[in-house]
Formats: C-alpha cells, sequence, structure tokens
C-alpha cells in the first residue's frame, strides 16, 4: 500500500459518502423526528453496518454471501421491503401531521437511542450494494494479493467518512430544526424523505446486482 494510494481512496469515498441516499434520509428523518441523539445514534449505526460490512469483505465472507444467490437476494429483498417500510412510516407521519414541538430542554427517552442505531443499521446492511462496493472498490486501490490488515484500513477508513460526514449533517439539522419542526415543512419533509426511501426501495428492486 502507498500514500497516494490511500489518499486517491479516501478522496473517491469521500465524493461517494456525500451522494444522498438511504442512509442520509433515515438519518435526516430521524434528526428532525427526534432532535440530535436519535440522529447521532442512527448515524452510528450506519457507520457500525459499514464497517461490518468492510471487515466482511476484507475477511473474504463477502464474497461468499455475493456468490450465494439465495443468500444475496434474501438481503437484497429484505432491504427492498424494509426502505419501503421507513417510506411509508414517513407518508403516514406527512398524512398526519401530528408533531410534537421540540424539547428546548434536550431531553429524549431512551428508546430514541436504540430506535435511531436500529433504523441506521438496518437501512445499510439490508442494502447489498455496500458490500458489493466493498468487493468491487478495494482490490482496485489495494491490489488482489493485499494483506488483512490492509484491507481493513481502507474498509474502517470509509466507515469513518461516513460517521464523519452524517454527524456533521445531524448537527447542521439539529442547528435549524425549530425552523424545520414547523408543522408545514415537517410535513413537506416527511413526504419528500418517504418519496425518495420509496424511491431507493424500487430502485433496489429493480436493479441488477
Amino acid at each position: 500500500m502507498s500514500w497516494s494510494s490511500y489518499g486517491t481512496f479516501l478522496a473517491f469515498a469521500a465524493v461517494l459518502v456525500l451522494i444522498p441516499g438511504p442512509d442520509f434520509a433515515v438519518v435526516t428523518r430521524n434528526t428532525l423526528a427526534a432532535g440530535r441523539r436519535r440522529g447521532r445514534w442512527s448515524a452510528a449505526g450506519v457507520a457500525s453496518s459499514n464497517a461490518l460490512q468492510g471487515t466482511a469483505a476484507a475477511a473474504g465472507l463477502g464474497t461468499l454471501i455475493v456468490r450465494s444467490q439465495p443468500l444475496f437476494e434474501t438481503i437484497r429483498w429484505a432491504g427492498v421491503a424494509y426502505l419501503a417500510y421507513l417510506g411509508v412510516q414517513a407518508w403516514r407521519s406527512a398524512w398526519r401531521g401530528r408533531y410534537p414541538l421540540p424539547d428546548a430542554g434536550g431531553t429524549v427517552p431512551p428508546g430514541e437511542a436504540v430506535t435511531g442505531f436500529r433504523q441506521g443499521f438496518l437501512s445499510n446492511i439490508t442494502n447489498p450494494k455496500v458490500l458489493a462496493f466493498y468487493l468491487a472498490v478495494l482490490p482496485q486501490f489495494v491490489g488482489g494479493s493485499a494483506p488483512l490488515g490492509v484491507l481493513l484500513a481502507f474498509a474502517l477508513s470509509h466507515a469513518a467518512l461516513s460517521l464523519t460526514y452524517l454527524t456533521v449533517l445531524v448537527g447542521a439539522l439539529d442547528r435549524v430544526r425549530a425552523v424545520l419542526s414547523r408543522r408545514r415543512v415537517r410535513r413537506g419533509m416527511d413526504a419528500f424523505t418517504g418519496t425518495a426511501l420509496l424511491g431507493f426501495s424500487a430502485r433496489l428492486a429493480t436493479e441488477r446486482l
């Protein structure tokens, strides 16, 4: 491994992290729905899934999953169903339009952290394109015979970039949450994120991976 190849990988991974996808939609909705704590735990769930899938790819387990077509398809359709479920939930919130005002004291029930982590983790772990990304991209930067430690360093760096970006996103959303929590704005945001999540679900269902 050379530092130049590592720097090139980081630049490439940063661009991919910045492209809005299901993780962006889930973290955004959770932050607006329950504040910074739930948003941060959602980001932690996404990053944990990235780290797990990157480790699996580095250890060679990812290849086994991809080659096992029934298992791979099960993961894919679980992802389709879960994204569709989150999209429908967002649309239901938009339809009902019942939004509590942000808590000025910043107190959040403990369950919100669990919910945030679970949604972030599941939205990412059931997306087989993440595992396919590691399997397709890592060899291009480190070669086919790189040691496990090098592969892990690259994969975990991507997870760290994802966590950093999503944490910054949560902080930015939390600062303007009072404005974004207005009923009309929230209904529009929920309708938008619901549509986006349903779109990601449909694309995952129809794409050939």
